[in-house]
């Protein structure tokens, strides 16, 4: 198991930016493909983006792509996911997810999760 802890969340307007991150303990960091899920009010989780263990492949939900990037830092056992020009339907809890070796963009796939952290987009 990994342990996961997210950061970096709050109240932002529309079209600023926020980081996410999320720092991982436990396990070996490089061992674990990461990923980014989002959950607003009354809907699923859904996938927003997710990285390879050496960051060399990302990938993103239609939704996300251009104003969001994913990135990690191994040293220090940590994945990032930096958001621009967000919109109020951005607004959800924010979660980071681990798996073993290989990349997905499903829920389900993902057996470590952080507690989350909620993002507000003001419009």
């Amino acid at each position: 198991q990994v342990q996961l802890v997210e950061s970096g969340g709050g109240l932002v307007q529309a079209g600023g930016s926020l980081r996410l991150s999320c720092a991982a303990s436990g396990r070996t960091f490089s061992n674990y493909a990461m990923g980014w899920f989002r959950q607003a009010p009354g809907k699923e989780r859904e996938f927003a983006a997710t990285i390879s263990m050496r960051g060399f492949t990302t990938y993103y939900a239609d939704s996300v792509k251009g104003r969001f990037t994913i990135s990690r830092d191994n040293a220090k056992n940590t994945v990032y996911l930096q958001m621009n020009s967000l919109k109020p339907e951005d607004t959800a809890i924010y979660y980071c997810a681990a798996r073993r070796m290989v990349v997905a963009t499903l829920a389900h796939e993902y057996d470590n999760w952080g507690q989350g952290t909620q993002v507000t987009v003001s419009s």
